[in-house]
């Protein structure tokens, strides 16, 4: 059994990006989601963007989505999903592996003010 932890690191004003729960676990096999909550009142959001970093490596871009839209990438067995009215975006894993096992960030880019936001989440498998 494997596990999905949360961290948070920080905000920047009133614009913040955080995890929905701090710790989570999955089964080798089944899907799990990771969920990040947004706030923004200083900007407008350009885009909510995924990251993945394993151990000793440079994070690498997953998926970027608007608060409008919904992304695939089937070959990484991720979606990745935002929703404007409750201000959440959400990663699912299928089929969760030993692989998945990362630091995983949620990253808040506005238009406005150009600034990022990011969380951080870490997927033990």
């Amino acid at each position: 059994m494997g596990g999905i932890l949360f961290f948070f690191t920080g905000t920047y004003f009133a614009d913040t990006i955080q995890p929905l729960s701090s710790e989570k676990y999955v089964v080798e096999g089944k899907n799990v989601t990771l969920s990040c909550n947004y706030s923004t009142s200083t900007g407008t959001v350009n885009s909510l963007q995924w990251y993945r970093q394993y151990v000793g490596a440079k994070p690498e871009f997953l998926l970027l989505v608007d608060e409008y839209s919904t992304k695939s990438e089937t070959d990484l067995r991720l979606y990745s999903k935002a929703t404007k009215q409750i201000k959440r975006v959400d990663l699912e894993i299928s089929s969760a592996a030993v692989s998945d096992s990362a630091l995983y960030y949620c990253l808040l880019h506005l238009k406005s003010s150009l600034r990022k936001k990011q969380s951080t989440t870490t997927n033990s498998a």
